[in-house]
């Protein structure tokens, strides 16, 4: 894997790739940086893009009360409640490293703040 430079690389960074690569994977060839989509540039979404989210916040205590997981993720399959749900969402907006990152620092997913860079 290739990391962009200035790349941080504390502890939480780290935990933060291990647990990219063993349940998306990460390419091998491909640069990644803090603007790396886990939606768009890995193509994480439906029942693995779910599992992911579980993942970071039993490992992170991440508190993701705010998260929205239809602002960034299809669904995966046909389920019309979901469908309803996620009517009038429109464009999907990309879920980056670095946005993960500062949820873990922070200890919580708040949007706005992590949205606004």
């Amino acid at each position: 894997m290739n990391l962009a430079p200035n790349f941080p690389d504390d502890h939480s960074m780290q935990q933060l790739m291990q647990l990219l690569h063993e349940e998306i994977g990460l390419p091998e060839r491909k640069t990644i940086s803090l603007a790396t989509s886990i939606n768009f540039d890995l193509g994480c979404n439906g029942a693995d893009a779910r599992h992911l989210i579980e993942c970071l916040e039993d490992h992170f205590a991440i508190d993701f009360v705010d998260f929205d997981s239809y602002r960034y993720f299809q669904p995966d399959g046909y389920d019309v409640f979901l469908k309803r749900k996620a009517k009038g969402r429109g464009e999907k907006v990309p879920l980056t490293i670095n946005m993960l990152y500062r949820a873990i620092k922070a200890q919580r997913w708040d949007t706005q703040e992590l949205e606004d860079l």
